[in-house]
C-alpha cells in the first residue's frame, strides 16, 4: 500500500501522497489497513515519535480512484484546511478516462444526486429532488484515444461518487466503472479516475501551494494521455 515515494509533498504541517487504486484513505468499520494507518505506523518510525502520532484526514477519494491526498499533521492545520473544504478555497482536479466524449468540448455538469447506502451508489437527476443534494462539477475535454477520451474535472460540490455518478449520467461513464455504466472492468479492479492536481493557500505560511499526482505507473493509457499534454 503505502510508499515513502508515494510522498508528493510534507513539511511540518502537511503531508500528501499519491494514492494508488484499491487503497483505503482511512479505516474502515471492518478495520481494512489504510492509508491514514500507515502512513502514521511511518512518521512514528521515521521521526522516532514516542508516543501517538498525529494525521488528520482532510478529504476522501474512493477506493478504485488513484491520485493526490492530503492529510495535516497539526492539529492547526486540520482545522484551517477543513474550514477552507468548507469555503470552497481548495481546488481540485481529477483526471477521467471516459468511455465516450461529451457532447460539448468543456462546460458545467447541474445535478441533483440521491444517495443509496444500502447499494452504495449515487443517483443523478436532472431536475431538484426532495432527497437530492446539488451536485455541480466543470469539464473539460484534453485528448482522445482511438477509444478513450481524458476530461479534466474540477469538483465544485463534493457529493458521494459525484463524478462517477454524474459523467455516468450523461453518458460518458469512467473507463473501468461498471458501477455507473462502463461496458468492462479494468485488470486492476479500479477505475480510471485520477486525483491529478490540488491547489491552496498554506494553512500555516499562507503561499500558494499546488500539488501534482503522476498518472498511474505501468498504464500505456494513462501514460499516453499524460505525455499528450
Amino acid at each position: 500500500m503505502f510508499r515513502p515515494e508515494d510522498i508528493l509533498y510534507e513539511d511540518n504541517h502537511l503531508l500528501a501522497v499519491n494514492k494508488h487504486c484499491g487503497d483505503l484513505v482511512q479505516t474502515d468499520p471492518e478495520g481494512n489497513s489504510s492509508l491514514e494507518e500507515e502512513i502514521k505506523a511511518y512518521l512514528k518510525i521515521r521521526d522516532r515519535k514516542p508516543g501517538d502520532v498525529f494525521l488528520g484526514v482532510v478529504h476522501r477519494i474512493d477506493r478504485p480512484v488513484s491520485g493526490a491526498v492530503l492529510f495535516a499533521k497539526t492539529g492547526k492545520a486540520l482545522a484551517r484546511l477543513n474550514q477552507m473544504l468548507r469555503e470552497h478555497r481548495i481546488r481540485k482536479i481529477y483526471w477521467a478516462i471516459t468511455e465516450h466524449a461529451p457532447d460539448q468540448v468543456e462546460g458545467r455538469l447541474r445535478h441533483y444526486l440521491v444517495r443509496d447506502s444500502r447499494t452504495n451508489r449515487s443517483r443523478a437527476y436532472d431536475a431538484p429532488h426532495n432527497e437530492g443534494k446539488e451536485a455541480l462539477l466543470d469539464y473539460r475535454l484534453l485528448g482522445c484515444s482511438t477509444r478513450y477520451n481524458l476530461l479534466e474535472i474540477e469538483l465544485v460540490t463534493g457529493r458521494h461518487h459525484q463524478i462517477r455518478c454524474q459523467l455516468g449520467k450523461i453518458g460518458c461513464p469512467i473507463k473501468g466503472d461498471l458501477k455507473y455504466g462502463a461496458e468492462r472492468s479494468n485488470r486492476d479492479g479500479g477505475i480510471s479516475l485520477h486525483s491529478r492536481s490540488i491547489n491552496f493557500i498554506h494553512p500555516v505560511r499562507k503561499e500558494p501551494i499546488r500539488i501534482t499526482a503522476p498518472v498511474p505507473a505501468g498504464d500505456n493509457l494513462w501514460d499516453f494521455f499524460e505525455k499528450s499534454q
